[in-house]
């Protein structure tokens, strides 16, 4: 040492260290010190399993900057850098580590997959969802126009019709054979039919010819919702009313109505029968009670089968023919004269006219005999699209079709012939035809019956002039109190 570092008490600093005075670079570089690499320390092990990044070595002229590692946290401890692969023995979550095979389908995915099963049949994609046959029932639409759903087609309509005919005359048919081989198996004689192919009887016995004639027309009952199920693909309650069944309260006040209604009736062709000199067939002016011995065997068949064969007539000629005329509203027609006809075919008069027709030619009578029946079926049409439903119309047809079997039967005048009737009947069974129409749309005031289908089908886009309005601003047609 020297005096002075002596004198000082100072020793001479490293070598390798500055005396913190800045010093001019030396123009010689082979005379530089090389730089000392400081040792790296090992590696830090996370909480999370993932190695943690180091950070870089200290430069030079940075001592005062903080640098990644120090002081600073990373943005992800549990990531791993860039230039690693995950571990796979860390790996514990749902989806297949790095460099690894998923395992089969279903089996480690149970989860996120639930359909993992079944995509391999269908080439990766999930399998296909099954539609159910029945298609709902557009909301807000009245009854002639419940059969145009999602599924309506123009022949789905025709084809019905033609399947219910064929079928039902089908089955009245085999129903004529068996009731033939029956009589011949109990009775010596022949079949009247047999004998006189254009005679009026089948079984020369007027009840049997009775129960024959209103089973053969029963059988159109089941057929009629056969049809509505699987050719228009529809619950065959929409057949009864707008809300899909049958309302047996509001039928059972429309049956005490009907009752009314023969009253009337009968009290009306009485008074008629003063002004007519021949009596139709089946007339009870002339005649004597019969006893309980012979009508009761009538009374009986009478009562059991008339429901049914006047359901099955309303079910036909008030449910699926207007139902099915109603479905061809030609809403989607170019034509310019077609397009115009559509606004009459969104009416329900197409399908009450043509239903009425066609109601009348199903009978024999002859005429104003004819117009008797017409205005029954029109009146019975128009009955049903304003009470939203067919009961009023079969409460109608039950009671009439029982007060004109079972009072004939009573006086010995049963018989199936129909003819020609005085136009004094008519005039009188017209008007007690409108009195109980009167009643009806009264009584269903009362009752606040439903007319329009209050369904969870997608709405009409063309609702129609005849379609009921909103009561008040924000209503919209749909559920009312139903009976």
């Amino acid at each position: 040492m020297s005096d002075q570092e002596d004198a000082n008490g100072w020793a001479p600093l490293d070598p390798g260290m500055g005396d913190g005075r800045p010093r001019s670079p030396d123009p010689d570089p082979s005379r530089q010190e090389p730089q000392q690499q400081a040792p790296q320390a090992p590696p830090q092990q996370s909480t999370s399993g993932w190695p943690q990044p180091q950070a870089p070595a200290p430069q030079p002229g940075t001592q005062g900057q903080p640098l990644y590692g120090q002081g600073q946290q990373p943005y992800d401890q549990g990531q791993p850098p860039y230039d690693q692969p995950y571990p796979s023995q860390q790996h514990t979550g749902g989806q297949p580590a790095w460099n690894q095979q998923p395992a089969a389908w279903g089996q480690q995915y149970p989860q996120q997959y639930p359909y993992a099963p079944g995509y391999d049949a269908y080439g990766g994609y999930p399998p296909p969802v099954k539609r159910p046959w029945i298609v709902p029932t557009p909301r807000g639409v009245p009854f002639h126009r419940m059969a145009r759903s999602e599924a309506h087609n123009w022949w789905r309509p025709l084809v019905g019709t033609v399947s219910i005919i064929v079928v039902g005359l089908g089955v009245g048919g085999v129903l004529g054979v068996i009731g033939l081989i029956i009589q011949m198996a109990v009775s010596d004689g022949d079949s009247p039919l047999l004998d006189d192919p254009s005679g009026t009887s089948i079984f020369g016995n007027d009840t049997a010819d009775i129960a024959y004639a209103l089973l053969s027309l029963a059988v159109f009952l089941p057929l009629v919702g056969l049809a509505a199920w699987g050719i228009q693909r529809r619950r065959p309650g929409t057949l009864s009313s707008v809300v899909g069944r049958l309302r047996w309260r509001w039928m059972l006040a429309c049956a005490g109505m009907s009752v009314a209604f023969c009253a009337v009736s009968y009290g009306l062709s009485l008074a008629a029968s003063l002004s007519v000199e021949n009596e139709p067939a089946g007339s009870t002016t002339e005649g004597a009670w019969v006893g309980w011995g012979d009508f009761l065997l009538p009374a009986l068949v009478i009562v059991a089968l008339v429901p049914f064969q006047s359901a099955a007539e309303e079910y036909f000629f008030r449910g699926w023919l207007m139902q099915a005329i109603g479905a061809c509203t030609l809403e989607k027609a170019r034509n310019g004269l077609t397009r115009a006809l559509s606004v009459v075919f969104r009416t329900p008069w197409p399908g009450i006219v043509l239903g009425a027709a066609l109601f009348t030619s199903g009978h024999g009578y002859t005429g104003w005999g004819m117009l008797d029946i017409f205005i029954f079926g029109a009146i019975a049409g128009w009955l049903t699209v304003r009470t939203g439903g067919l009961e009023c119309t079969i409460a109608l047809h039950v009671f009439n079709n029982l007060m004109a079997f079972l009072l004939p039967a009573a006086f010995g005048q049963l018989s199936l012939e129909q003819g020609g009737i005085p136009w004094q009947y008519v005039l009188a069974d017209v008007a007690s035809m409108a009195v109980y129409a009167v009643g009806i749309v009264l009584l269903a005031r009362r009752f606040k019956v439903e007319t329009s289908t209050p369904g969870d089908g997608p709405a009409d886009e063309h609702p129609g002039p005849d379609a009921p309005r909103p009561r008040r601003p924000g209503d919209v047609p749909g559920p009312q109190p139903a009976y």
